[in-house]
């Protein structure tokens, strides 16, 4: 009796750990086409950003970023910043933003999250109002790359638009 017990909880780990598999398999194949349809529209990908149920993807085009189904014109950035909390730690502004006045600062409110978490985003301020992209908490520097990784890439734009100008 006490082996047959143990060989129904044997196949019943091997079908949890089947499922698990599969499930892990499709995942990634869902991963892949997403990526393969950012690229097949032409657009490079920046990150892959932690979302609540999935993963969001920050890529450009030769015009726009992309951030989800979110776009953002290049043409009508004036500033990127990466806040830390909600505070701002780093930035830049376009030259061509309205006489190089400074625009106000972003803020937001942190959420508390239980466990002390640093929560880090970038927040890309346009002519028609700003766009927080929420790059997460994930500890071990996981975040802090995630939004390094889109902050450079607004600001290199910026950059090459500010320079064309000169």
């Amino acid at each position: 009796m006490r082996d047959l017990i143990a060989g129904v909880i044997a196949v019943l780990l091997l079908l949890t750990a089947a499922s698990l598999a599969t499930t892990l398999q499709m995942y990634r194949r869902r991963r892949q086409r997403a990526r393969d349809s950012e690229r097949a529209l032409g657009r490079t990908l920046i990150a892959e950003i932690p979302a609540a149920d999935d993963l969001v993807l920050f890529s450009e085009d030769a015009t726009r970023f992309h951030y989800g189904d979110r776009s953002i014109d290049k043409d009508l950035i004036a500033a990127v910043r990466v806040l830390i909390n909600g505070a701002p730690i780093a930035g830049y502004v376009s030259s061509r933003s309205p006489q190089h006045a400074p625009i106000e600062v972003t803020r937001f409110d942190d959420r508390p999250e239980g466990i002390a978490r640093d929560r880090w985003d970038v927040a890309i301020e346009t002519v028609a109002g700003t766009t927080i992209v929420e790059c997460g908490a994930i500890r071990e520097r996981v975040s802090q790359e995630l939004a390094r990784a889109v902050f450079d890439a607004v600001k290199r734009e910026l950059e090459r638009r500010d320079q064309g100008d000169l």
